[in-house]
């Protein structure tokens, strides 16, 4: 049968690509990234704070500027000690989930949750101030009266990557690796450039340093100098931001995960430390200010480019820096959806988060990660100052528990590992700097809006525990079916020195689609057999095992999915034929439950002409929004796809 295509479908295809298999030989090695690669498509999001991070850490010494050299290298190192921590996160739990999956698995699954939650949040205030802080930087070379057009040019960047990620991670990462590289080549020299022709000054940079220190002990005292550190480097938070997306997003690493993982980690903190120490370094040695309608990297790049005589490094450096913002909004498309789908599979978040797109994306989640971060730009209408003030509180409260739960580990199996202390110390730092950082960054932050933040996390977290609750329910109802069905078996399930029946093609022939070996299938099975005694002659047994977010992290995960499913099918093939029926069993493997049933289907209608097919839908006492959201309705898509065809599809309801 010849298949047409619709235009919408042709479009559609055009924009998103061909589909994809999830058994196709190679596919895991094809859309897998490579450490440099993972660097860009994680690394910009950490990367591109450097844009703000090390400037509101420089403006908020005021003018004890020579206490910059301690800034940075308290920036430096708080990158490595993060780092670190992050790469045991990164081997204790190879096949990813970041601070989600580290929160539930070693404290709590409810505190996993709230990591979860807030991580959800900080992706999509990541992907809007990326987007936003991009579009103002572009325009602010373009001419004054173009300036109206710049959140219309915001969503078309949101646009853009939403369709890039829905096209599968590797074709949304490659594009920007030329982007990623002129940011990072234009810093380098900067700061490299600025060392160099200030190195006679280093000597007295740091006798300064010396004094600066003295006098500002005896004007404000040893603890205000410390305060006002801590201080300054607490509002330069945001440069830590981005760290843990290695760890979030571990399942679309190339194998080896943790050795890949472990040089992506390696590469992020090397070029963080250094950018973002760098120029806290370089702000220092040109004594640069604040400037209206400027930052300071803007001041930076004009001074090294007026001692090259090189116009086209700012335009250049600030275009990158531009377009690299654009890039660290690929962190919480990347990021985001993963977060969701784990959190689904645990019955947090519904469950069509989990379920994988013909290009073998989490399409929901990225469109959910899209539409709430174009609301949040059209509320704020693009405005940076308002949206860095919602920004960072997230990622340290996830920061905090994942090393709190880490330390936990360490502690539990010190008996088994001899240098367990070293591992202890290293989150431990981790989660002193983190906690810190935390509740320095609210203070700070709450009264100006940050509270709104604290809110909309605090709204996301009901929705989960709502969310988990009425999964729950159902499935003690669902359990309840599977205890008191199974014990009605028949006994003498057994098939052994029971003659199988011979099939018999034009006899009428019962399909029954089922989901596993469960109270629901043997509902199915036995509501068929009360209400249309001896009118089958053949049973047939299909299930699609559908390949999930969860499932799609390795061959070995599918050739464990297909065991589990031609195990199940054989238990109700065994039982109708203890019985005197003939019965055999079908299964196919996919992403599409619809689309591999119809396949079935048309293979059994031509062996089995007189065939109907029956399937089971869950019936609620009352029919909700809430319930349709939470539950699919694959039993009246696959009647809807059949029938054109011909094929009779019965749905048998169940009330729970």
């Amino acid at each position: 049968m010849v298949e047409r295509t619709t235009i919408a479908e042709r479009i559609r295809r055009w924009v998103i690509g061909r589909a994809r298999s999830p058994t196709e030989p190679g596919i895991f090695h094809t859309m897998s990234l490579t450490a440099f690669l993972a660097w860009v498509g994680l690394g910009s999001d950490g990367i591109s704070s450097s844009c703000y991070g090390p400037e509101e850490a420089f403006v908020a010494l005021g003018e004890h500027t020579y206490l910059a050299i301690i800034l940075a290298l308290m920036t430096m190192a708080t990158v490595f000690i993060i780092s670190a921590s992050y790469t045991q996160i990164i081997e204790r739990f190879p096949t990813g989930g970041g601070g989600y999956l580290v929160a539930s698995k070693l404290l709590n699954p409810y505190l996993g949750m709230i990591a979860g939650c807030a991580l959800v949040v900080d992706y999509v205030l990541t992907i809007t101030i990326s987007v936003a802080s991009g579009a103002d930087a572009v325009f602010s070379f373009l001419p004054p009266e173009w300036q109206p057009y710049k959140l219309y040019a915001a969503f078309g960047a949101l646009l853009l990557l939403m369709i890039l990620n829905l096209r599968g991670i590797r074709e949304s990462v490659t594009p920007l690796v030329p982007i990623f590289l002129t940011f990072m080549v234009t810093h380098v020299f900067a700061i490299v450039y600025t060392i160099l022709t200030h190195t006679s000054r280093i000597p007295t940079v740091l006798q300064a340093t010396r004094m600066e220190w003295q006098g500002s002990v005896q004007e404000i005292g040893l603890l205000g100098v410390f305060f006002l550190l801590l201080h300054a480097y607490s509002l330069g938070g945001g440069t830590y931001t981005g760290i843990e997306a290695v760890s979030n997003a571990m399942s679309i690493l190339r194998e080896p995960r943790v050795e890949t993982g472990r040089r992506t980690m390696l590469y992020m903190a090397l070029s963080l430390a250094f950018i973002a120490g760098g120029l806290i370094l370089a702000y220092l040695l040109y004594g640069l200010h604040p400037i209206e309608g400027k930052t300071l990297n803007a001041v930076l790049f004009e001074r090294v480019a007026a001692a090259t005589g090189g116009r086209w490094l700012v335009i250049l450096a600030l275009l990158s820096e531009a377009f690299i913002l654009l890039v660290a909004a690929q962190t919480g498309f990347l990021g985001g959806p993963r977060v969701l789908a784990a959190m689904a599979l645990d019955n947090w978040m519904p469950k069509r988060f989990a379920l994988l797109s013909e290009r073998l994306v989490t399409q929901n989640g990225i469109l959910l990660m899209s539409g709430a971060s174009f609301a949040l730009m059209w509320i704020s209408r693009g405005s940076v100052h308002f949206l860095v003030i919602l920004y960072s509180i997230n990622v340290f409260l996830t920061f905090t528990l994942s090393q709190l739960g880490m330390v936990r580990h360490w502690w539990q199996v010190r008996h088994r590992y001899d240098r367990w202390w070293s591992k202890l110390m290293i989150n431990g730092l981790g989660l002193l700097i983190t906690s810190f950082i935390l509740i320095m960054v609210i203070i700070v932050k709450f009264h100006e809006g940050a509270w709104l933040t604290l809110l909309v996390t605090s709204s996301l977290i009901v929705v989960s525990l709502l969310v988990h609750r009425h999964y729950e329910n159902t499935m003690k109802l669902l359990r309840r079916l599977d205890a008191l069905l199974t014990a009605s078996l028949p006994a003498g399930t057994s098939t052994s020195g029971v003659a199988v029946p011979e099939p018999q093609p034009h006899e009428n022939t019962a399909v029954l689609l089922v989901n596993g070996f469960n109270g629901l299938g043997l509902h199915t099975l036995f509501s068929v057999l009360r209400t249309f005694r001896d009118h089958f002659r053949n049973f047939i047994f299909i299930q699609v095992g559908t390949i999930d977010a969860g499932r799609f992290k390795g061959v070995e995960e599918i050739e464990n999915l297909r065991q589990t499913v031609v195990a199940d099918l054989r238990k109700y093939v065994e039982l109708m034929r203890a019985h005197g029926y003939y019965a055999e069993s079908r299964y196919a493997i996919g992403i599409d439950v619809v689309e591999e049933i119809e396949k079935l289907a048309e293979q059994i209608t031509e062996q089995y002409p007189n065939s109907v097919f029956f399937a089971s839908q869950l019936v609620f006492p009352h029919e909700t929004m809430w319930t349709r959201l939470l539950h699919n309705y694959t039993a009246f898509a696959i009647q809807k796809r059949l029938y054109p065809r011909g094929i009779p599809v019965l749905i048998l309801p169940i009330r729970v």
